[in-house]
């Protein structure tokens, strides 16, 4: 597409420097117009990325708090802004098209997607009874409006949450069965052609390096290239606004630097874009000797900017619904840095899955539903060779652990490593293990409270109607049909919020619909009809 031409001097702002924000200004450049030094960006943390993180060394640990899987139907926006991003290996090579060829030479393919008892079980069969099946066939005919204000264990019977379709569906999404039954309708019309493969993840595709390294970073070099300004350890706590002849627009931008207060003049015709919320903030981490602090001492400038501005302003969501239940938003994930191959070969013989093939490998028999993934290595583009790195969490933080004696919550790094071990059977080599290894917890109190039970309205519009300059975008704003806890989900929120602001008359790509196409509906529904073994 031929990119628009903004006003002479026209600018945007964009608050936050999560991907959302991310893709923003490359949708502003690339298909706005906009002169990358008309953009500027505003992020309270000294490096950019937001939940899309990678950060440490060898000898201090790696981190992640997260890992993001991608889908190639249902990434359709992703894919789209990947594919103008170069590669910072290659610049002739796109991000998509390097991505693209990572999981042509690496596929996906668990031989051990669930383990109980130090075994791996029989993924494939997912222990759905006729009820449960019919049950899963209603939450996908229903309306929204006939789920509202339920919880998915208001759904289906309690013995449902025990098979392993549950155990599978749950650790890959992280969804608890407190969560919001629309959430789960939307994922499973939005991934419906994973069902048949949900057992081997043979549909997730992953990026060479963690998600910073592999996607942050080159997005951020190309924008800085293109003279977009980023401004970091920038704080915004609240905007002004002022009437026009066209109605109401954001008139200044006030923010922090340190104790130094600030003003952005915004013009009529400039653009702001808000990040509200963040699954992240509020992030506590341990060491091998220390739990992860249990409560966060701040927020982040991410919701409490939004706390300001719906207050101030109705019609611009409810940030509370999502922040007031942290015992039902959070979970606990760690990273871990090894300086001895052995966890790793002892895991890729037992599963059966070279690192980087096998994807989740959950413990359906551990009180905190523990789940741990080794990726391709390395996992960071500085990382030496004899270094190894895998991450892990679990949903349960506050059940006492089957090894250790205590919860997850309370453990220590080490704690965490030694209830693995139990888990693997693999005690006896335990001193060995632990001699090499740097186990960082990371407590998060947000994460999954996207997935909260809402109603409408709580999450705020991308284009509020009565301010004309302003858009929301990332994981709390409303997106019709597609859903959170995905990077897809960000990146289409911007695309969508940049062609509002400037009416574009371009298409955004379509949200995929698997559940139009038959033969993905009839792989789908054999799956889900298939009876339990047990039952045979």
């Amino acid at each position: 597409m031929t990119p628009a031409r903004p006003a002479p001097n026209r600018r945007a702002y964009l608050v936050g420097g999560g991907i959302a924000s991310l893709a923003a200004a490359a949708f502003l450049v690339r298909d706005g117009g906009f002169r990358g030094s008309d953009v500027e960006i505003f992020e309270e943390a000294p490096i950019l990325g937001g939940s899309l993180d990678g950060s440490g060394t060898a000898d201090l640990g790696y981190v992640v708090r997260g890992g993001r899987m991608f889908t190639y139907e249902a990434y359709t926006c992703t894919l789209a802004l990947l594919d103008s991003i170069p590669s910072l290996q290659d610049a002739a090579v796109s991000l998509k098209d390097g991505m693209l060829a990572f999981n042509t030479e690496l596929r996906s393919d668990s031989h051990a997607r669930l383990v109980a008892g130090g075994r791996r079980l029989d993924a494939s069969d997912l222990q759905l009874t006729r009820r449960d099946q019919l049950d899963l066939a209603k939450v996908m005919a229903s309306s929204e409006a006939a789920m509202g204000g339920k919880r998915i264990e208001d759904l289906f019977q309690p013995k449902f949450f025990e098979t392993n379709f549950w155990c599978m569906w749950a650790t890959t999404f992280a969804f608890q069965r407190w969560h919001s039954a629309i959430e789960l309708k939307r994922y499973m019309h939005r991934f419906v052609q994973e069902l048949p493969r949900l057992h081997t993840l043979g549909g997730v595709r992953r990026t060479r390096f963690n998600q910073y390294d592999s996607i942050v970073l080159p997005l951020q070099r190309w924008l800085e290239g293109l003279g977009v300004r980023i401004h970091h350890s920038a704080r915004v706590d609240d905007l002004q606004y002022r009437y026009g002849r066209t109605g109401r627009h954001v008139d200044q931008l006030l923010y922090r630097v340190g104790e130094a207060v600030r003003v952005a003049e915004v013009g009529r015709d400039d653009l702001v874009l808000v990040t509200n919320g963040s699954m992240t903030a509020g992030a506590t981490f341990g060491s091998m000797h220390t739990p992860a602090a249990a409560t966060p001492q701040d927020k982040g400038g991410a919701w409490t900017l939004w706390e300001t501005l719906a207050e101030s302003e109705p019609g611009l969501g409810r940030p509370d619904v999502f922040t007031r239940d942290t015992a039902g938003s959070r979970w606990l994930s760690f990273t871990v840095t090894l300086r001895d191959p052995a966890f790793f070969e002892l895991m890729e013989a037992f599963t059966g899955n070279p690192a980087g093939t096998g994807g989740l490998v959950t413990f359906k028999d551990s009180s905190w539903l523990m789940s741990v993934v080794l990726a391709h290595q390395p996992h960071f583009i500085d990382q030496p060779d004899g270094v190894f790195v895998f991450w892990g969490y679990g949903l349960f933080v506050d059940e006492v652990g089957d090894f250790v004696g205590k919860s997850m919550a309370e453990c220590t790094g080490e704690d965490i490593l030694i209830e693995l071990l139990g888990h693997l059977r693999l005690q006896a080599l335990q001193g060995k293990i632990l001699a090499s290894a740097n186990c960082i917890p990371c407590m998060m109190p947000y994460i999954t409270s996207q997935f909260m039970l809402r109603a409408p309205g709580d999450r705020a519009p991308v284009r509020p109607p009565k301010i004309h300059n302003l858009a929301f975008i990332g994981q709390f704003c409303e997106l019709p049909q597609d859903v959170v806890f995905t990077v897809e989900y960000s990146v289409r929120s911007a695309q969508t919020a940049v062609y509002g602001l400037l009416d574009l008359d371009a298409p955004i790509p379509p949200i995929y619909h698997g559940e139009l196409d038959p033969a993905v509906l009839l792989r789908s529904s054999m799956t889900l009809l298939r009876r339990p073994q047990a039952a045979k």
